[in-house]
């Protein structure tokens, strides 16, 4: 078994089609008909990703999401729509989603976009054996999403976490923001790479005694970012 995944779908014909075609691939499915019997699932069971269709009767699929991320449930998400719009897209990556898809699409995309998504959740899954790094006065910890100083401990959301893995893996290298997309989301899951400015800013408010004069997390202007533990003299 590759996996398991939860559909969210209320049109019971596109369900079927998809469920069909992920066992056929050797994943193992299960169906909610709506988003709360979805997240009743979830709060049972243990799934590997969730395809979640936005427009649901009773509560959306945002709501459906940002519920999930509430209550600490990080399983991926990938969102079913035929919303088109950038906004909606932005929407919901930003409450938690992971990659967007439109309908009416292909079902080769959709288990490409699936192996993709379960590629970048096993490379997160393989933390170092020790998972705590030291990033001039700070602690951080990979695996309890935190970073650490003085005493004082700032919490990390799991894309932070992702993108300061993949930082952290290329140490002293300039890691491009298509490179943290596609590895983190994947190419196609946000409108523009420069979205990946605002996590950088965020972690630098973790990780820098002057986040306006960053000693460690340090642009590479026209290139990317690059990761120094030790601050340069």
């Amino acid at each position: 078994m590759k996996g398991r995944i939860l559909i969210i779908e209320d049109e019971a014909h596109i369900a079927e089609v998809v469920q069909d075609n992920l066992r056929d691939e050797g994943y193992e499915t299960s169906w909610a008909a709506d988003g709360e019997d979805g997240l009743e699932l979830l709060r049972g069971g243990s799934f590997d990703l969730v395809l979640l269709d936005v427009r649901l009767p009773g509560i959306d699929g945002f709501e459906v999401c940002r519920r999930l991320r509430a209550r600490g449930d990080t399983t991926p998400v990938l969102f079913l729509t035929a919303l088109r719009d950038s906004d909606s897209r932005v929407r919901g990556l930003d409450i938690g989603g992971d990659d967007y898809l439109a309908k009416p699409f292909h079902l080769a995309e959709l288990l490409a976009r699936i192996r993709g998504m379960l590629r970048r959740r096993a490379w997160y899954a393989r933390l170092p054996v020790a998972p705590v790094a030291r990033i001039g006065e700070v602690e951080v910890d990979l695996r309890a999403q935190e970073a650490r100083r003085a005493g004082e401990t700032t919490r990390l959301t799991e894309k932070e976490t992702m993108i300061l893995k993949l930082l952290l893996e290329r140490r002293g290298e300039t890691v491009t923001r298509d490179q943290i997309l596609d590895t983190v989301w994947g190419y196609d899951a946000y409108p523009t790479p420069r979205t990946i400015d605002n996590f950088i800013v965020r972690l630098r408010k973790a990780l820098e005694p002057d986040p306006e004069t960053p000693r460690h997390l340090l642009t590479v202007r026209g290139a990317g970012y690059c990761l120094q533990t030790e601050a340069r003299t």
